[in-house]
């Protein structure tokens, strides 16, 4: 008898053992099964804003800006300066419209027709530039005031949505709106829009 509840204890502890185990699996570390995807592939798991409409706009202002003829005649001579001023978020989601622009310049960087200037750095750079002018490095090798290229053209736009709720179904409207001005003449020398719309209706209880 005594050795039954032995068993029947040491049982006890090595179910005990394995659940306290299979918690710390799956509540505190990775997932069982992880898989790499690719970035690019269309995503369809959600209504709201994901990484496919983010590829699609940037596409989308990539291709209209470098094939807009006035552009086109610019950038053959010469390769303009532009800066990002930030992208409006008026949708009710929160966005990173900062991920868009990102994109966008990077693949405008990459045609090899725009270079950039990033003027959220303009602090660090400034700090670095009084930093080089302090003593401390040789005049030889330190960076100069007033050396900075003044960007010619400012991109910048706007993020809207319009969402309407109809029983179940769910009617989503993004429209992406992204400008080029001139900063010396406050032209506006490009613009166009990318329009997304998702439709997703709710399953009924128990189907």
């Amino acid at each position: 008898m005594k050795n039954l509840k032995n068993l029947v204890v040491l049982g006890l502890i090595v179910v005990i053992s394995f659940g306290v185990l299979g918690c710390a699996t799956t509540s505190g570390g990775s997932p069982a099964k992880v898989a790499y995807s690719d970035p690019t592939a269309v995503e369809t798991t959600t209504i709201d804003f994901g990484s496919s409409d983010l590829q699609q706009i940037a596409e989308a202002m990539v291709n209209s800006m470098l094939t807009f003829p006035p552009i086109v005649q610019v950038t053959s001579e010469r390769r303009p300066v532009i800066f990002v001023e930030s992208i409006k978020n008026k949708t009710r989601e929160h966005i990173d419209t900062e991920a868009i622009t990102d994109t966008i310049s990077t693949k405008l960087i990459q045609s090899g027709k725009f270079r950039f200037v990033d003027r959220t750095k303009v602090d660090a750079v400034l700090k670095e530039l009084q930093y080089q002018a302090s003593g401390i490095v040789d005049d030889s090798t330190r960076a100069q005031f007033g050396r900075q290229i003044g960007a010619e053209y400012m991109l910048y736009g706007n993020f809207t949505s319009i969402e309407k709720l109809a029983g179940r179904t769910k009617d989503l409207y993004y429209k992406f709106t992204l400008k080029l001005m001139n900063v010396e003449t406050g032209i506006i020398e490009w613009q166009d829009e990318k329009e997304i719309r998702k439709v997703a209706t709710r399953k009924l209880v128990g189907r």
